[in-house]
Order: structure tokens, then C-alpha cells, then sequence
């Protein structure tokens, strides 16, 4: 009888070890989990930071638009008008853009007084106003 009662205490503090060993294990994964999803968070928050605070491929030339009296009319809705907000990327917050509906055509861009009709290349923009791209 005592030789069951020792055996059933033995298999009882194996037990335990097992399972302070296992809920250790345990405690080193969630540590790695923590870790990993930290630098993750730092990662993503620097390329989202620099992403957003780097300056766009044409601010210089949009800006330039603008100090020389540009007005681009459009609507949000006309592909056309998009398209051509897409040419100059995170850089169009610095052209002149009026949203303007009833236009003839979109998008419209008013240079010195001179009505433009349409999507206008970056060298057709540059020759009417003397901005660099």
C-alpha cells in the first residue's frame, strides 16, 4: 500500500514538472508572438509614415502651375478628371482644382485666360506655362 501511495506521489510531481514546463513553453511562444507583431507595427508604421510624409514626384511642378494662375475644372466622377489627378499622384494637393459641373469637356484647364479642353501631357502643360516637370 505505501509502495502505491510513493508510486501515485511520483506520477503526481512528473505531472506537475510536465505541466509548469509546458505552461513555460507556453509563456516563451506568447514573448515571440508579442515580439514579432511589435516589429511588424513598427515596420508597417514607418512605411506608411514615410509614404504619406515623403514629398510627391511633381509638388515642384504642381505648385508651379499654380503660382502661375492655373485652374484645372473637372468633376470627381469623370474618369477623365481622375486620370488626370492620377498623372500627378499624392503631388496634385498642390494644383488649382475646381470642381465645376456642366463643363463642355473634362477635364478643363484655364492658363493665362486660355480654355484647354481634355487630359493635358505634362509637356503640353510645361510649353503653356513655363513649369518644369
Amino acid at each position: 500500500m505505501q509502495y502505491v501511495h510513493k508510486h501515485n506521489q511520483e506520477e503526481s510531481k512528473e505531472r506537475e514538472e510536465r505541466f509548469k514546463l509546458e505552461k513555460e513553453k507556453k509563456k516563451g511562444s506568447k514573448k515571440k508572438v508579442i515580439a514579432m507583431a511589435a516589429i511588424v507595427l513598427v515596420i508597417l508604421s514607418s512605411w506608411i509614415a514615410f509614404a504619406v510624409l515623403s514629398p510627391g514626384k511633381y509638388d515642384g511642378f504642381a505648385k508651379c502651375l499654380t503660382e502661375k494662375g492655373v485652374v484645372m475644372y473637372g468633376e470627381d466622377w469623370c474618369q477623365y478628371t481622375q486620370g488626370q489627378k492620377a498623372m500627378f499622384g499624392k503631388s496634385f494637393k498642390y494644383v488649382d482644382y475646381v470642381v465645376k459641373p456642366d463643363l463642355r469637356k473634362r477635364p478643363t484647364w484655364v492658363i493665362d485666360g486660355e480654355s484647354y479642353e481634355t487630359v493635358q501631357s505634362f509637356q503640353r502643360l510645361s510649353a503653356l506655362t513655363g513649369c518644369k516637370f
